[in-house]
């Protein structure tokens, strides 16, 4: 399957949300951003918890990718945290991790994670995912 960006400006501007992905891997998290502003979308990176949360409260995301396995604050602990913040509780998370057993996916609900991928994840999955948002 091929991920085509929407055609026209009108329509990139109709579908861009305002993102925010949280990974301590710089090199993933700037691939992942460049995707999203690719489809056209505007995003911002943090690279561990502290920084994630100061930068939700500002900026005020659509939707936040995050990775679980963070040193110090891991990714369930910044879900939490983000669902307190007024300016990020309406938001929809996604965790991205290597973390897939049924046990990480428990863990990930209860902290308010909405959807929950496992590494690697196509294009593809994050495209219709994204896409869904705008249905919502």
């Amino acid at each position: 399957m091929t991920v085509v960006p929407p055609s026209t400006q009108t329509e990139r501007e109709q579908k861009r949300k305002r993102l925010m992905v949280i990974d301590d891997n710089k090199d993933a998290a700037e691939s992942m951003s460049m995707l999203f502003e690719l489809w056209g979308h505007e995003v911002v990176c943090a690279y561990d918890g502290r920084a994630a949360l100061d930068t939700a409260a500002k900026y005020r995301p659509d939707a936040v990718f995050l990775d679980i396995g963070l040193p110090g604050m891991d990714g369930y602990e910044i879900a939490e945290r983000l669902r307190e913040l007024p300016e990020s509780a309406h938001a929809v998370l996604v965790a991205i991790t290597g973390y897939g057993q049924d046990e990480d996916r428990r863990r990930s609900r209860e902290a308010g994670i909405d959807h929950h991928l496992v590494k690697p994840v196509a294009p593809e999955t994050l495209y219709k995912l994204l896409d869904s948002l705008e249905q919502q």
